[in-house]
């Protein structure tokens, strides 16, 4: 075990449950997440879009809509701390100090009616005790850090006056303004031009080294999660399916779902005509999950088992869990046929 490994994790989420009510129906759509980050890791969170990556990042910050949405059960404990028995004053001191959220949408999280200078400055003050002046000084550096030209001025624009990469750097600038322990990019860079993302990611990541601040990167590219994660969560349908480092997951997957992820994405090491290999069929109706295994459907290794069980996290090798009844044979390559379920 490392020594990073036998310190005390910064993040603790245990048994989280969030879900969404409706008349008819309860959507899981975070169902029994449990993971660990520790201080200045980088967690990479990936999934099809609907599996519950962003709702455990808004749980996490005690962001979730109410209605329709709630948070029925399970820790997050930050620096000792439960976030989820916090007072609402409480966790309004935790946002944006201890815990940074850069969010998807950032055209629906800015305010139109504040300039982005306003904007950058509000936190500084609240939360660093600067000055107006000084709390100014900071925005333009922040604004010049990530990228924005001519920040001094463009502290005076309103969001309308942005392009969406502009605002989602300012989303960036906002997010890192109080050197946060703990900082959220969901889906942060997917506005950008690849060689900002890059810029950004490269920018985030030296915020980990320098300061031992955590980083958990919820996205759809598998090829930053390769670059900037030391470890990766699978999720899907709600739940983490597969959870381990890097190197295993990319180089060893043991669950289906992560197998069918890889194999979704082009590969310069392949032939040129070499065919993708596609999940088929989709993700299932979240408000009406079948029995046993979510991914059943969709899987080249089911079994008769996996439509009576929903199989747990189980140890696939060193810090390396698959829920799958059949992880000990899934490998990259699919099976050859899809057994009869």
């Amino acid at each position: 075990m490392t020594e990073r490994q036998t310190v005390e994790p910064l993040l603790q989420v245990r048994d989280l449950k969030t879900y969404f009510y409706s008349p008819s129906s309860v959507v899981r759509a975070v169902d029994g997440v449990t993971f660990d980050l520790r201080e200045g890791e980088t967690l990479g969170l990936v999934g099809e879009s609907g599996c519950g990556k962003s709702v455990t990042a808004l749980t996490l910050m005690r962001l979730i809509p109410n209605p329709p949405g709630r948070i029925v059960g399970g820790e997050v404990i930050f620096k000792g701390r439960d976030l989820l028995k916090l007072s609402d004053s409480e966790m309004r001191k935790v946002r944006g100090r201890d815990i940074g959220m850069i969010f998807q949408e950032p055209m629906s999280s800015l305010n139109p009616v504040l300039t982005i200078g306003r904007q950058l400055t509000e936190a500084l003050e609240l939360h660093m005790n600067m000055s107006k002046r000084q709390a100014m000084d900071r925005a333009g550096e922040l604004l010049d850090m990530v990228g924005i030209p001519d920040a001094r001025t463009r502290l005076k624009d309103y969001p309308h006056q942005m392009s969406g990469g502009q605002r989602q750097r300012v989303m960036i600038a906002i997010a890192l303004s109080c050197n946060p322990k703990l900082l959220i990019a969901d889906e942060a860079t997917t506005a950008l031009d690849v060689t900002i993302q890059a810029q950004i990611l490269e920018l985030m990541q030296d915020l980990t080294s320098r300061l031992g601040t955590a980083l958990l990167i919820i996205t759809h590219n598998l090829g930053v999660v390769a670059r900037y994660a030391d470890r990766v969560n699978v999720m899907y349908a709600g739940k983490i399916r597969e959870m381990g480092s890097s190197d295993d997951i990319y180089g060893s997957p043991k669950h289906p779902y992560t197998v069918g992820l890889l194999n979704s994405v082009p590969r310069l090491d392949e032939p040129a005509k070499t065919r993708l290999a596609p999940i088929r069929g989709e993700i299932p109706n979240m408000a009406d999950l079948p029995a046993g295994c979510a991914f059943r459907d969709r899987c080249d290794w089911a079994i008769e088992r996996c439509g009576a069980e929903d199989p747990t996290l189980t140890e696939a090798g060193r810090e390396h869990w698959s829920a799958c009844w059949e992880s000990a044979k899934v490998s990259r390559r699919p099976a050859a046929q899809k057994a009869k379920v």
